[in-house]
């Protein structure tokens, strides 16, 4: 086995080959750093990076290892951690040059959770700004590229895990998802990505009191992003939102033979690049061989749910922007301004009308979940935008059509999920454009029905015998 194969090895199999003594945690993460090192010029995956730590910590996790010690659910594992959250004693950025000095006085719940779980935090994935845009480049880290092909971006705001994941330097990351900053770049970059129920997993003050803010992970299997989860759930004492008890997930499930299917190529108003929609029917086409019933359903959504997951962010979001421009407007990025522009404009009536119709759309989507095990629909309407994209420069175009409305996310069909925030959301590959770039389908389920989903990502995963399995289901990089 080569250094490559170890670095695109799966999670789950490091840690078997740990446990049986075959593989040490730190060849492993020689492996990966390596790999860090030889693409770091053409990807930029990574803001701060420990590898001289993170190596101290893998000559632990071999002791532990070959001493036949307690281990931890993720021990010795190389773990990328957004460069958004908290680890006590360490700088987090937040991509912005506003934060470029601040080190971090706690540690945020869910990186103590991978931590204590034994997870190596060897770098901290790149972001944009304040992980306000779809794509990942920023005035402090540079532009972050998509492995696949650089003239792409990997997605964002979790652009960095994606991008990590895609180019084998490292083996899970974590993520967060406001308006599909976890699954966005789970399509962009061709990996997995799950946006749980809001309050299952916790997150810091104040967005974790934001229905549509989440926390999740990434991985380039069904079964890590399992293992991560795992890890990631459960009420916190610091996150009056976290939900009790704690939901762990099963690691294998029964067949999908018998369920019935529901899909929207377009959610009702978005236009779909012709290589996405025939991605998605291969998709489809993945679950009828599995026995399932798929039929097409109208969703009876308007432009107005994509407006009304704009009008939401700008008000929360947005309002936080502002309060930033007003101060460091000459240090911070383009788009960042742009957000806060529109932040300093929202009005509570904006904020009452985007809770109206998110009433209005579950509505229409609850009866239809009942009707059906699943939704499947595409991740992005576009496989990616150019890796530099700037949308108040920078025209956003879908079929040859230009698209005015909010550029910085109008690309991208995961909002209106933020806006049913109880939904779980997995995001897994649906194969690649003529471009290269990857593209992905969100398998939506009921309201806090996560297994699900899961049960829906193993068999589609399985029936295409996984992902980056050898050369030349690999980036070229």
């Amino acid at each position: 086995m080569t250094d490559l194969d170890l670095c695109y090895m799966t999670a789950t199999e490091a840690l078997a080959r740990f446990r049986a003594r075959k593989l040490s945690p730190v060849e492993l993460m020689q492996a990966v750093i390596a790999r860090a090192e030889a693409t770091k010029k053409k990807v930029n995956a990574f803001t701060y990076t420990y590898f001289d730590e993170a190596l101290a910590a893998a000559r632990k996790a071999e002791a532990k290892y070959a001493k036949g010690d307690r281990v931890g659910a993720l021990e010795g594992l190389p773990v990328a951690i957004k460069d958004e959250s908290f680890i006590k004693g360490k700088p987090t950025s937040f991509g912005s040059l506003i934060y470029e000095n601040l080190i971090a006085e706690t540690t945020s719940p869910m990186n103590a959770r991978v931590m204590k779980a034994g997870g190596i935090v060897h770098a901290r994935s790149a972001t944009p700004e304040f992980s306000c845009a779809s794509f990942t480049h920023t005035r402090r880290w540079g532009v972050t590229r998509n492995p696949w092909n650089t003239r792409y971006t990997p997605g964002g705001s979790s652009g960095g895990a994606g991008a990590s994941l895609a180019s084998g330097t490292s083996m899970i990351a974590t993520g967060s998802d406001i308006g599909g900053s976890i699954r966005i770049p789970a399509s962009c970059s061709g990996v997995v990505g799950y946006k749980p129920p809001y309050g299952r997993n916790p997150d810091d003050p104040p967005f974790n009191l934001d229905p549509y803010c989440h926390t999740g992970p990434l991985a380039r299997s069904v079964a890590d992003a399992i293992l991560l989860q795992n890890v990631m759930c459960g009420p916190s004492p610091t996150d009056i939102a976290s939900l009790r008890p704690k939901l762990r997930l099963p690691t294998e499930y029964k067949p999908i033979k018998g369920w019935r299917i529901a899909y929207s190529m377009d959610l009702g108003f978005f236009d779909v690049d012709k290589d996405v929609v025939a991605n998605t029917r291969k998709a489809l086409d993945v679950f009828r061989s599995l026995g399932a019933t798929v039929e097409e359903v109208d969703l009876g959504w308007t432009v107005d749910a994509l407006k009304a997951g704009i009008d939401h962010l700008n008000h929360l979001f947005g309002g936080q922007m502002a309060a930033y421009a007003k101060k460091h407007r000459k240090v911070m990025t383009e788009y960042a301004v742009d957000f806060a522009k529109h932040g300093a404009k929202s009005t509570a009536e904006d904020f009452l009308r985007s809770m109206d119709v998110a009433t209005r759309m579950y509505m229409t989507l609850g009866p239809i979940l009942e009707k059906f095990d699943i939704l499947v629909c595409p991740t992005t309407a576009l496989p990616a935008v150019r890796a530099d994209f700037e949308p108040t420069r920078h025209p956003l175009r879908i079929n040859g059509k230009k698209v005015d409305l909010w550029p910085i996310i109008a690309w991208c069909m995961t909002t209106p999920f933020n806006t049913m925030s109880r939904c779980p959301v997995l995001a897994v590959p649906s194969g690649h454009a003529a471009n290269g770039v990857p593209t992905g389908i969100q398998i939506v389920g009921r309201t806090y029905c996560d297994a699900d989903v899961f049960r829906a990502g193993v068999a589609y995963e399985t029936a295409l015998g996984g992902w980056y399995r050898d050369k030349r289901s690999r980036p070229a990089i």
